[in-house]
């Protein structure tokens, strides 16, 4: 009898988890359990906290994909025992003490860093935090190039903000260290620039990386690719 794996997707930052729905169908339809929980986007390490959480609750087997910033994410909620695998898709992954902004600082800026919108919030007894946006009106051409423009204005408007501490907060762990890994280049990112991307995947070594003509909402224009690749994720950790 064997164990397949359960799925869970990671969104990232400027997204939800409505972000992988047509990748979530796809992997249904294929007859996978799917769980598509939510990322605060508060913290690394809380957000890293709370996906772990879900992980360990499952009983069996886990595969995490985590798009963009949700890469950072399960490259320290990966640490849970019942983690097998780990895709990364058009997404961070982190070294342990190092930072999103770190990474990103090593290669030339996307087109993403002049069209961010910087919100404070209070924090109760501290100063006041920044979330972090992408303009509305940007978003469909940096964000969401490739995806119909319709879907694309309402992802604008219901965007969830990264906050602004995140992007200098240390990695505790990197779990594709002990964890296997596959990894899905956007090569037409507007996002992130796919060399960090590559940066990444190469240091970790994973077990394979596909590069996809593809923009960074790569779960939108090609869920069938995505999915191909969590496939063969979730066929190479299952146990007999």
């Amino acid at each position: 009898m064997s164990t397949t794996p359960t799925v869970i997707l990671v969104h990232g930052a400027f997204a939800d988890s409505a972000s992988w729905a047509p990748v979530t169908r796809e992997l249904l339809d294929r007859g996978y359990t799917v769980l598509v929980p939510p990322v605060y986007n508060r913290s690394l390490a809380a957000d890293a906290a709370s996906i772990r959480a879900v992980a360990e609750q499952v009983d069996g087997p886990v595969v995490l994909a985590g798009h963009s910033y949700g890469g950072a994410v399960i490259s320290v909620a990966g640490a849970a025992e019942n983690v097998v695998g780990l895709v990364f898709v058009s997404g961070y992954v982190l070294e342990v003490g190092e930072s999103l902004g770190q990474l990103q600082g090593g290669f030339p800026d996307s087109d993403l860093a002049a069209n961010l919108v910087y919100t404070p919030f209070p924090i109760d007894g501290a100063d006041d935090g920044v979330d972090v946006s992408v303009r509305i009106d940007a978003f469909p051409r940096i964000f969401a190039d490739g995806v119909d423009g319709a879907t694309a204005e309402v992802l604008a408007v219901s965007q969830r903000p990264l906050t602004g501490a995140a992007f200098g907060e240390p990695a505790s762990v990197a779990a594709w260290k002990t964890t296997p890994g596959w990894g899905i280049v956007s090569t037409a990112d507007h996002t992130i620039n796919p060399e960090v991307e590559r940066f990444g995947y190469q240091r970790a070594q994973l077990r394979e990386v596909v590069e996809l003509d593809a923009p960074h909402l790569v779960m939108h224009t090609h869920p069938a690719a995505v999915a191909d690749v969590i496939e063969t994720a979730v066929r190479e950790t299952a146990t007999a």
